[in-house]
């Protein structure tokens, strides 16, 4: 896997680790955040054609 790829899985799996403090914070806006964040990086990812399900929980 080249590091492009490497750092875009980094930033899903950061990103899935943002979302879920966030939540149990209970912190709406965090969520919001974290969410957009989730979201963009999963495109990102999937934009390059690595599988993001093999990254973590899937719930994107």
């Amino acid at each position: 896997m080249n590091e492009v790829a490497e750092a875009l899985l980094a930033r899903v799996r950061a990103a899935r680790a943002g979302l879920a403090t966030a939540r149990d914070a209970a912190d709406a806006y965090a969520v919001a955040v974290a969410e957009d964040e989730l979201d963009d990086a999963v495109r990102l990812a999937r934009w390059h054609g690595l599988d993001v399900e093999a990254t973590g929980s899937g719930e994107e």
